[in-house]
Order: C-alpha cells, then structure tokens, then sequence
C-alpha cells in the first residue's frame, strides 16, 4: 500500500511538474530535438491544452455513459428486451468506424474545433459501457432481487435503490475502459482545430521534433495511468460496499 501511494504521488508530481514547469525537462529532451531547433513546446500553455484535453474526455465520457446506461437499462426490461441487437448495433458504430473517419464525417456538419471530436469520442465510448451495464443488469443475484420485491418496492425503486447500486461496479469498470480509450483517442481531435495535447504530438510530427511528440506523449500517458488507477480505486470501493449489501440483504 505505501509503495502505490509514494508512486502515485511521484507520477502526479511528474504530471505537475510537465505541465506547469516544462523547461525542467530541456536537458531530458533536448537529445530528440533537431539541432538547433526548439526543445519545449510553447507555442500554447501546456495547462490549457490540458484541461480542455481533459474537458473533452469528459463532456464526451458522460454522454456515452448516459446513453449506454439508459440502452442497458432498456433493453433489459421484457418490455425492450427485442431492441437488444438493434442497441448493440447503434453502441457498435464508434468501434465499426475509426475515430479518423467520424472527424471528416462530421467536420462539415460542425466545423471545425471541439464537436467532431465530441462525436468521435462519444461514439467511440458507447460500447464498452453498454456491454458492462448489460453485464451487470444480467448478473444480479436473485435472492436479493426476490427480496426487493418481498418488500415491496415499484419497479423504480427496485432500478435505482437495488439494481444500479448493484451493477455499479461492472458498470465502472466499462467507464473506466471508455475513459481511458477516450484520452488517447482525443490527440487525434488536434487535427480538426481541437484544442488538446494532440497539438503538441502533431507540431512535432509535422516538424521532426521529436522532442514534442515525447513530450505529449508522456503527459497523455501519464494522465491515463493516473485516471485508470482513480477509477481502479473506486470500482474497488464500490465492490467492497456492494459486498457488505448484499450480505446484510
């Protein structure tokens, strides 16, 4: 426990440190620099591009969980039990079309900047919390499911007092998945105008920089670690939680 902890803390110092002090880091990555070329990318504050990379992910990450949860929760009633394949169909389509191929879809609907990037990410993040939540809605232990019912509770009230607290653990571990595939998959966004650490991995594509292309990608992967650890730690939680519930019920 205390060697995760210090790790942990080590990784979001380093995070800290990319972000907010980069010029630290000049004699680590000016080996990948051409010579006599710029070593840090300063063209935009690695803290906006930052955030707004995060922003992306998460605007685009709560949709999808929205609407795949709602999908789940659909299709696993008797009543939209028979939209089953036509909802896998729709949460298949993110996975069917690479992220590349949305953004020129859906440039000339919206632009250039955020939205194409929005559509792909959110597309791209539907299946992994569909099939999680159908997952968790379909295990769910019958004798507490017969208790609920014992007691008297509506359908509702079975949904989200028994049922959603129940499959929240599956349910996250999809979040969890479509998060991360989200915070790496949104670099690309950058080739639309978006505004996310993508700017800096294409800028040192386009001019050879290698530099720049570490540089992004360190912070990128660095935030994807620390998110999936974060979520890791709540599904853990929650697990443990649903444990002690369904022992008590």
């Amino acid at each position: 426990m205390r060697k995760g902890l210090i790790l942990r803390g080590l990784l979001v110092a380093l995070l800290v440190a990319l972000v907010l002090r980069p010029e630290l880091f000049t004699p680590l990555f000016t080996p990948f620099a051409p010579n006599g070329g710029p070593v840090i990318y300063q063209r935009t504050s690695l803290l906006s591009l930052s955030l707004s990379h995060l922003g992306l992910v998460a605007v685009a990450s709560g949709l999808a969980t929205v609407v795949a949860v709602s999908l789940a929760i659909l299709v696993t009633r008797p009543a939209g039990a028979a939209f089953r394949p036509l909802s896998r169909t729709i949460t298949n389509i993110g996975q069917t079309f690479p992220p590349v191929a949305v953004l020129a879809l859906t440039v000339p609907v919206f632009g250039f900047g955020s939205g194409p990037t929005l559509v792909a990410l959110f597309l791209y993040g539907l299946l992994p919390v569909f099939e999680n939540a159908m997952t968790g809605f379909g295990t769910l232990p019958p004798r507490t499911m017969e208790a609920a019912r014992g007691m008297g509770l509506t359908r509702w009230q079975q949904l989200w007092q028994v049922e959603l607290p129940l499959a929240a653990p599956v349910i996250l571990t999809g979040i969890r998945l479509s998060v991360v595939i989200s915070l790496g998959t949104a670099t690309i966004g950058s080739t639309v105008a978006a505004a996310t650490l993508g700017e800096v991995i294409i800028a040192g594509l386009l001019t050879d920089n290698t530099a720049y292309v570490l540089q992004g990608g360190l912070i990128v992967g660095i935030f994807a670690v620390l998110l999936y650890d974060a979520l890791v730690l709540v599904e853990r939680a929650l697990a443990r939680r649903m444990g002690r519930v369904q022992q008590a019920a």
